[in-house]
């Protein structure tokens, strides 16, 4: 049998998420030695459903041997209808929109990927890096809590506030970009007999839906965004955000009084801006970028997709250059770059789910109403995913 290409190739990874697991199992694929890092103490729970669509997508999940895994806890949602303060609706869209050809809880696809990789994988939760030296043959990092430690390469795959980039390219502001939006999920009792089909209600610049949790019928997730300048606070205050969403949502109609009373008491909530990112080069030295940390629009659509598309990339042209961190880093960059710009560019999804004028708001439902506006929603969005040209990278099957 041959050598693996990336034999003896130390690689850490910060994020534990998507990217990062899915980068952790191509590289074990190649042979490489693995650490993945994660600030959290375990594997997160919270967040959103994500989708994939289009045969690119699928096809990497199938080469992962995990598409049929998906299919069998896969939502079935996707679905939503827009309602007005009577509840009566104003369009519905199919779930092949928002859902794609496959949806999943983000907790699921994470905790799936985790299994993948685990066994030949060390993970390292409850740290971070701290600090990041160049040296001569390699990278010298120093974690938080687990000492120093050399390795070959390091990725950030540790999603729109990446510390890598940060330590490695500098400071948050120099690439992320405020899009004016906020958005915000939280779970309560379904005491309202929501369904699985979310129904979401709208005023200009603000938008909140509810809808039953697909593993749970007596639970509801919310989902709610609101437009706002870019906000000054504490990512540890959750009293703080639970302000800030309060103010946004005070006095508006239909159920919203009743989710923000199930605000109050939510042990936890998912908090952040509608930014994107934009990174010139998404390499430096033995230091590169994966997934939002690289490319990001925060619910952009289809970032979980071009995110395991990118781990496949990135190991793929490692091992293609034998471990050449400068060939392989390029090469990755060249492939993929145009694929993520695809829809990456321009993307602002507060525009479409919380227009911000009357007319916005007006305009948007006509369209949505249209069966034709629908259908060129939805070809247009699986056409942006599908990559004709993705390659073949010689994998040791044995490891599969």
């Amino acid at each position: 049998m041959s050598v693996p290409a990336l034999r003896g190739m130390r690689v850490l990874i910060s994020g534990a998420g998507v990217a990062g697991p899915a980068l952790a199992y191509w590289l074990a694929r190649f042979g490489a030695d693995t650490t993945v890092v994660e600030v959290a103490p375990a594997l997160r729970t919270s967040g959103f459903a994500v989708d994939f669509r289009g045969p690119t997508h699928l096809g990497v999940l199938e080469k992962m041997g995990v598409l049929e895994e998906l299919r069998a806890r896969q939502t079935h949602g996707g679905a939503m209808r827009c309602v007005d303060e009577h509840g009566r609706q104003i369009f519905r869209l199919p779930a092949e929109f928002a859902g794609g050809d496959i949806e999943v809880l983000r907790r699921d696809l994470s905790r799936m990927l985790y299994e993948r990789s685990a066994e030949r994988t060390d993970y390292l939760f409850g740290d971070v890096i701290a600090n990041a030296a160049e040296t001569a043959d390699g990278v010298q990092v120093e974690f938080g809590r687990h000492g120093s430690r050399a390795f070959d390469l390091v990725i950030g795959a540790d999603g729109l506030h990446s510390g890598v980039r940060r330590l490695a390219f500098g400071p948050e502001q120099d690439y992320v970009r405020h899009l004016g939006y906020y958005l915000a999920g939280w779970q309560l009792p379904n005491t309202l007999g929501a369904d699985a089909t979310p129904r979401q209600y709208n005023v200009p610049g603000r938008m909140v839906s509810v809808g039953a949790d697909h593993r749970d019928p007596d639970r509801a997730g919310v989902f709610a965004m609101f437009t706002s300048r870019r906000l000054d606070y504490d990512w540890h205050d959750l009293d703080e955000q639970k302000k800030f969403i309060a103010d946004a949502f005070t006095g508006l109609r239909w159920h919203v009084p009743h989710l923000l009373d199930g605000l109050r008491d939510a042990p936890e909530v998912y908090f952040d801006s509608i930014s994107r990112v934009r990174v010139p080069a998404w390499s430096s030295g033995r230091t590169a970028l994966l997934g939002d940390a690289a490319w990001g629009v925060t619910l952009g659509g289809m970032g979980v997709g071009t995110a395991i598309v990118g781990a496949y990339v990135l190991a793929g042209e490692l091992a293609a250059a034998r471990g050449d961190h400068r060939v392989g880093l390029a090469a990755y960059e060249n492939r993929l770059r145009p694929y993520a710009a695809r829809w990456q560019r321009g993307a602002n999804p507060g525009r479409f789910l919380a227009p911000a004028s009357r007319l916005g708001l007006r305009s948007r439902n006509t369209l949505f109403a249209s069966r034709l506006g629908r259908r060129l929603l939805i070809s247009s969005t699986k056409s942006l995913a599908t990559d004709t040209g993705l390659p073949e990278y010689a994998a040791d099957r044995t490891l599969s």
